[in-house]
């Protein structure tokens, strides 16, 4: 069974920093892209940040110069380090892998559960 696994959230006071791990595991081959998304209270999920197997990354421009991704493809990790935290970064962050594939079939998209991330001002 393939399922992605967050780890990491919890309650920082703002200026912090917090770091999120997402571990895919089941017998994977390889990920093609592996992020975060998040979504906060009366909001849509929107993107944070992602990085392709190659090691391209993306990240939203309300989070660039404070949040860090990175992964490492032998583990099927991502990582997300997040620096001066402000209140509103609190959400749910959610992992996302696209172009998952096993030895049996690749998935288009997978999410993880999801970890509650709060920021106290």
């Amino acid at each position: 069974q393939v399922q992605l696994v967050e780890s990491g959230g919890g309650l920082v006071q703002a200026g912090g920093s917090l770091r999120l791990s997402c571990l895919a595991s089941g017998n994977i081959f390889s990920i093609n892209e592996m992020g975060w998304y998040r979504q906060g209270l009366g909001k849509q999920r929107e993107l944070v940040a992602r990085m392709t197997r190659g090691g391209s990354s993306s990240a939203a421009d309300s989070v660039k110069g404070r949040f860090t991704v990175s992964r490492d493809n032998a583990k099927n990790t991502v990582y997300l380090q997040m620096n001066s935290l402000k209140p509103e970064d609190t959400a749910v962050y959610y992992c996302n892998a696209k172009g998952l594939t096993t030895a049996t079939m690749t998935f288009l998209e997978l999410w993880g559960q999801g970890t509650l991330v709060t920021v106290s001002s």
